[in-house]
């Protein structure tokens, strides 16, 4: 995957405005005015955060009638998603040791600290 397709992404995931209008396109399509309705934000502010989300790919624009309804494409999210999934096996790989390690301290084990008695 290209790096600045995942930048692109990630930029545009970085604002709630447009996380929340990506998590109202989960359950549908939906106008560029019923988008906007539940923001406190001018027509113009929603379609400068659309047109983010157009060139990141995360949303398209269709065509019924008179309406331009936006839908999410979710493939971006899927390459994000994979992207991260690298970070997890080392968190969890590093996390597995911790608890390795507090087994043996709880145990006794040869990692255990000696307890000075009162």
């Amino acid at each position: 995957m290209a790096a600045d397709v995942l930048d692109a992404t990630f930029a545009a995931l970085a604002d709630p405005t447009r996380r929340a209008i990506l998590a109202r396109l989960m359950e549908g399509e939906a106008t560029v005015t019923e988008l906007a309705a539940p923001f406190a934000m001018s027509q113009p502010g929603i379609s400068k955060h659309l047109r983010v989300l157009e060139r990141a790919g995360l949303i398209s624009r269709g065509r019924d009638a008179q309406r331009r309804p936006r839908r999410l494409e979710a493939g971006p999210l899927k390459d994000a998603m994979d992207w991260l999934a690298n970070y997890r096996s080392y968190w969890e790989e590093s996390y597995q040791r911790l608890d390795d390690l507090l087994g043996e301290l709880e145990s006794g084990g040869p990692n255990a600290v000696e307890r000075e008695s009162p």
